[in-house]
């Protein structure tokens, strides 16, 4: 894979993954009574599915971890964070809402990132133009959860 329409297809196969992958959670999370079991079985498959493609495609990466800024292994703890909310919040609030929420926070935290080249991201900053255009997503998905 390579080039824009390559990565650009990527992100848009997993923003569909997002809300189906919130309805599944939530339904199991529902069936099994227990959200929290609901994110060990889906954490599970998750590193099964992780450590089968890290072997196949660097296997010397694993190895390596040992050398990384410990700050940067708080992004488990983010998707933790959000498999767990998302599992018990569905439910309760909606699949919509819920990942309307989601979004919401994903415009705001990418433009921040973006702006201030957090993390080792490519600057990118926030002009007025970006900015309205942030907004008219925001609204945008606020319509789409309108009733």
């Amino acid at each position: 894979m390579s080039g824009t329409p390559a990565y650009a297809a990527t992100m848009l196969l997993a923003g569909f993954g997002i809300p189906v992958f919130a309805a599944l959670s939530s339904a199991l999370g529902q069936k099994i009574g227990n959200p929290f079991a609901t994110g060990v079985v889906t954490f599970g498959v998750a590193l099964t599915i992780g450590i089968v493609a890290a072997l196949v495609t660097g296997p010397g990466a694993l190895a390596r971890i040992g050398e990384a800024p410990r700050h940067l292994l708080l992004g488990g703890f983010l998707v933790a964070f959000y498999v767990l909310s998302i599992t018990f919040v569905a439910p309760r609030f909606g699949v919509g809402n819920a990942v309307f929420f989601v979004l919401l926070g994903q415009l705001l935290s990418a433009a921040a990132i973006d702006h201030y080249g957090l993390f080792g991201a490519r600057v990118s900053p926030v002009s007025l133009t970006r900015a309205a255009g942030i907004a008219v997503m925001a609204i945008g998905v606020w319509l789409t959860q309108k009733t």
